[in-house]
């Protein structure tokens, strides 16, 4: 006990200015212990390097060299887009806590394409030297044809933190999710609760997010006896996007929504377009379709009715992601985390 309050003290600097420990007659009245006590506890302080007890003059506290500057690191983040949609506010995140942690990001995108993915890769395996990855997938709703080069990065004992998207076939890389099979449900179960029986979706088949969200959403129709007609379930891909947004798509998209009262969109983005597109076609909304949809971001609160969406509240899949990856390199033991959404109740429902 009195050599842990003597080293706290060295360590904290209450010694600084004189540089000597009090007498050993001071510390046993301090402490109320005895004599021998007092000598242990110096001793020991002594073998630890911390002081140099010197016959005639007391304890001297020792002048100890500054820590030596953590090695700084390099982190690859590889993101399927940097500029567009919620990736800015995610890649800002990322940044701060890999600047809080010494670490210097390099900044790949894939354009959500597995040939750019597979170039991406074979640069970050040349690259010396390479601390961890943060990545988000491409395509991984799909069969992916660059697990090999995931794997020789594996084989290198390189950390690998998925964010968003992930392999499952990848056995030992974590990932930083968001539950978006629950985020499924809760958006048919709130929309069922407003009176809503015919529900309609849209999803994205070629990345996991949306068959899971499609998976939580089908359930949960199932489960309420509510009508699951794949007729009202519209799919896309990422090439297919575009041509959506810009309208081409929407004419179908709502003929094949007749007698819906409701839709589940797989994210704002596409909520959005939607929402101005059944305004034009004076289509009311909510009044004659609700529309809810994933991510809370911009697009949600610049549409008009403003939308109905699930948030990610507080929590950050990028700052969450970095976070596990800086925790990994400290050499701790992580688990794949799950984040969850909360409902952002707006005018569009």
């Amino acid at each position: 006990m009195v050599a842990d309050a003597l080293r706290s003290g060295i360590l904290e600097g209450a010694y600084e200015k004189r540089r000597l420990l009090p007498t050993e007659h001071a510390l046993c009245e301090q402490f109320q212990v005895s004599r021998q006590t007092v000598r242990q506890a110096l001793s020991l302080l002594a073998s630890e390097g911390l002081i140099d007890r010197r016959q005639g003059s007391g304890s001297h506290v020792l002048e100890r060299a500054p820590a030596a500057p953590a090695p700084r690191r390099s982190i690859a983040i590889v993101t399927t887009y940097i500029s567009d949609y919620i990736f800015p506010s995610i890649l800002r995140e990322v940044e701060t806590v890999l600047a809080a942690n010494n670490s210097a990001p390099l900044l790949f995108a894939t354009q959500n394409q597995v040939a750019n993915e597979r170039k991406v890769l074979q640069t970050l395996l040349d690259l010396e030297p390479l601390d961890g990855v943060l990545v988000e997938g491409t395509k991984t709703g799909l069969p992916n044809p660059n697990l090999d080069l995931y794997e020789q990065l594996m084989q290198r004992n390189i950390p690998l933190v998925f964010m968003n998207g992930y392999y499952p076939q990848l056995e030992g890389p974590l990932a930083v999710l968001d539950d978006n099979y629950a985020g499924g449900r809760v958006l048919v179960e709130y929309l069922y609760e407003k009176g809503h029986r015919d529900i309609a979706g849209i999803f994205k088949g070629d990345d996991i997010q949306g068959p899971q969200r499609y998976s939580g959403y089908i359930e949960a129709l199932r489960d309420l006896n509510l009508p699951m007609d794949d007729r009202r379930i519209f799919w896309y891909n990422t090439e297919q996007k575009e041509s959506l947004l810009s309208g081409a798509h929407l004419d179908p998209l709502l003929r094949s929504m007749e007698g819906c009262t409701a839709v589940v969109c797989y994210n704002d983005e596409i909520a959005s377009r939607l929402v101005a597109y059944l305004i034009k076609q004076g289509v009311r909304v909510p009044q004659d379709l609700a529309v809810v949809s994933f991510d809370n971001s911009q697009y949600s609160e610049l549409a008009h009715p403003r939308i109905t969406s699930l948030s990610h509240g507080s929590e950050n899949v990028g700052s969450t992601a970095a976070q596990l990856l800086i925790r990994l390199l400290q050499g701790e033991s992580c688990q794949s985390q799950l984040v969850p959404w909360v409902l952002m109740e707006k005018e569009s429902s």
